[in-house]
């Protein structure tokens, strides 16, 4: 008897963004490496926290396939972006990948609802509200770093800001508890 209750299409397609979340956490981890280079202790630890949500990300698409019968297929993951050249451009990277998850989340809702596949599309809501906090907190931080002088901060004001994104509280729960189910 097949148990499979997501199309062959849908499959492949949460499957592909089951590898981009992999990607997300590729870059973040690169970008975290970057900064600790850099000397951005407190950067580095939001880059590397945020590497592993998007780690745990992956894991809950990879179990709601096979929750629903299927088998994800894990792809070999490209090369991490280039270094960013600043701060800023760290962070501008990170709102641009952001963003471009947010659009490959929308068309797996489009997909979803095309299909009238109402048990992903309910799934899928969880990541456009996550997405939604994703962007902002990317905005958010891209605000604090030009207030903070941009690429022209000062020693000073670049060292308050890595020691607040140090204190940031860690969001990301472990691997290991993540399901289909829960965030």
């Amino acid at each position: 008897m097949n148990t499979k209750r997501l199309s062959s299409n849908m499959e492949i397609a949460l499957s592909a963004q089951m590898n981009v979340e992999l990607l997300q956490s590729h870059n973040y981890l690169s970008y975290g490496i970057w900064a600790s280079s850099q000397g951005y202790g407190g950067v580095a630890n939001f880059l590397f926290r945020h590497s592993k949500e998007e780690s745990d990300h992956a894991i809950k698409f990879m179990n709601y396939v096979l929750n629903r019968g299927g088998k994800p297929t894990i792809d070999s993951t490209p090369k991490a972006d280039n270094d960013p050249i600043s701060l800023t451009d760290c962070f501008n990277k990170v709102f641009q990948h952001e963003v471009e998850n947010t659009t490959a989340i929308y068309n797996l809702v489009d997909m979803a609802m095309e299909e009238k596949d109402w048990a992903t599309w309910n799934f899928l809501q969880w990541f456009v509200k996550e997405q939604i906090e994703e962007e902002t907190l990317a905005t958010s931080l891209i605000d604090k770093l030009k207030i903070a002088g941009g690429d022209r901060a000062t020693d000073e004001s670049l060292f308050i800001f890595d020691a607040a994104l140090e204190k940031m509280p860690d969001d990301a729960p472990m691997a290991r508890d993540s399901t289909s189910e829960k965030p």
